[in-house]
C-alpha cells in the first residue's frame, strides 16, 4: 500500500511540474512580446552581458534595460522549472517510456531558446531571427505538452481512436496550424513593433503578407470545423470535444487578429494575439492526441482503483 501511495504522489508531482513548465513557457512568450512592444529589445544592447561591462542592467539603461534584463531573468526561472521536471522524471518509479527524453528535450530547449534570443540582440533584432526565437519557444511548448500528456499514458502501443482518414485530417490540420504560426512571424517582421526604433524590417509588404496569413487562418478554421463534424459523425466524443475547443480558440484568436489589424496594431492586442498563438498550438496538439490512445500492455499489472482515478482525472 505504501509503495502505491508513493507511486501516485510521484505521478501527481510530475504532472503538476509538467503543467507548470507549460505555463511558464507560455508566460515567457508573452513577456518576450512585451519587451518588443515596449521597444525594449535592445534595452540590454549585448549578450550574454547586459552591457560590455556588466551582466546586469545599470541605471543608465533606464526602463528599457530593466524590462529586457527582467525577461532574461525569467529565462532562469523557466529553466529551473524544467530542471525540476527532469529531476522528478529521473526519480520517478516505475519510469514511463519516453518521459525522460521529453523532459531532457524541454530542459535543453530553454538554453537553446536563450541563445537564439541572444543572437537576436547581437543582430540588432533581425526580424527573421526574432521570428525564429518565437518559433523555438513554440517548439519547447509542444515538447512540454507532449511530456504532460505522456506522464499518465500507459506504455502500450498507440492505437487509433478514430478512422485512419480522420487521423490524417488531424495531422493536416496540425501542419496548417504550424504554417499559420510561421507566417504570423513574417507578418510581425513586416509590422511596426520592431522592438527598437532602429531595428530593420523584413521588407515584406505588410498588407500582402497579412492577407496570406488571413487566408491560412481561414483554411485552418475550415479544417477544424471539418474535424468537429467528422468526429461527431463517427461518435468520437473525446476528439469532438477537443476539436470544438480548437475552433473556439481559433475564432477568438482570429477576432483579435482582425481587430488589431483594423486598429493599427495596438500593443495590448498584439500581446493578446501572442498569447492566443500559444493557445492555438496547445488546442491543436490536444486534437492530435485525441485521435489515438495507448493501452496498458498485456503483461502489466492491473492498476489499482486509486491509480485509475488519477489517470482518468488527468
Amino acid at each position: 500500500m505504501k509503495r502505491s501511495v508513493r507511486f501516485l504522489a510521484s505521478v501527481a508531482l510530475l504532472r503538476r511540474l509538467a503543467l507548470a513548465s507549460i505555463i511558464a513557457n507560455v508566460a515567457i512568450v508573452v513577456t518576450g512580446g512585451a519587451v518588443r512592444l515596449t521597444a525594449s529589445g535592445l534595452g540590454c544592447p549585448t549578450w550574454p552581458r547586459c552591457t560590455d561591462g556588466s551582466y546586469v542592467t545599470t541605471a543608465e539603461m533606464g526602463a528599457h534595460g530593466v524590462i529586457e534584463f527582467g525577461n532574461r531573468l525569467l529565462t532562469f526561472a523557466v529553466g529551473l522549472i524544467a530542471l525540476a521536471v527532469l529531476l522528478a522524471a529521473l526519480a520517478h518509479r516505475p519510469r514511463r517510456r519516453g518521459v525522460v527524453p521529453l523532459a531532457v528535450a524541454v530542459f535543453l530547449g530553454i538554453p537553446a531558446q536563450a541563445v537564439i534570443g541572444g543572437i537576436t540582440v547581437l543582430t540588432n533584432l533581425n526580424p527573421w531571427v526574432v521570428g525564429l526565437h518565437f518559433l523555438a519557444s513554440m517548439a519547447v511548448i509542444a515538447a512540454a505538452y507532449a511530456l504532460w500528456r505522456r506522464i499518465v499514458e500507459p506504455d502500450g502501443p498507440a492505437v487509433a481512436a478514430v478512422p485512419g482518414p480522420l487521423r490524417t485530417l488531424a495531422l493536416l490540420t496540425t501542419v496548417v496550424s504550424a504554417a499559420v504560426l510561421v507566417i504570423g512571424t513574417w507578418v510581425t517582421g513586416s509590422g511596426p513593433h520592431a522592438g527598437d526604433q532602429g531595428a530593420a524590417r523584413n521588407g515584406l509588404d505588410p498588407e500582402a503578407i497579412s492577407q496570406v496569413h488571413a487566408d491560412a487562418v481561414f483554411l485552418l478554421i475550415g479544417l477544424s470545423l471539418a474535424l468537429v463534424l467528422a468526429f461527431r459523425a463517427v461518435g468520437a466524443a473525446r476528439a469532438t470535444r477537443a476539436a470544438v475547443v480548437l475552433v473556439a480558440v481559433e475564432l477568438s484568436q482570429g477576432l483579435i487578429g482582425f481587430v488589431q489589424y483594423l486598429t493599427h496594431l495596438p500593443a495590448v492586442l498584439v500581446a493578446a494575439h501572442m498569447l492566443g498563438s500559444c493557445l492555438v498550438l496547445l488546442a491543436t496538439l490536444a486534437v492530435l492526441w485525441s485521435t489515438r490512445e495507448r493501452r496498458t500492455p498485456a503483461y502489466a499489472p492491473a492498476a489499482t482503483p486509486a491509480e485509475e482515478a488519477v489517470a482518468v482525472g488527468a
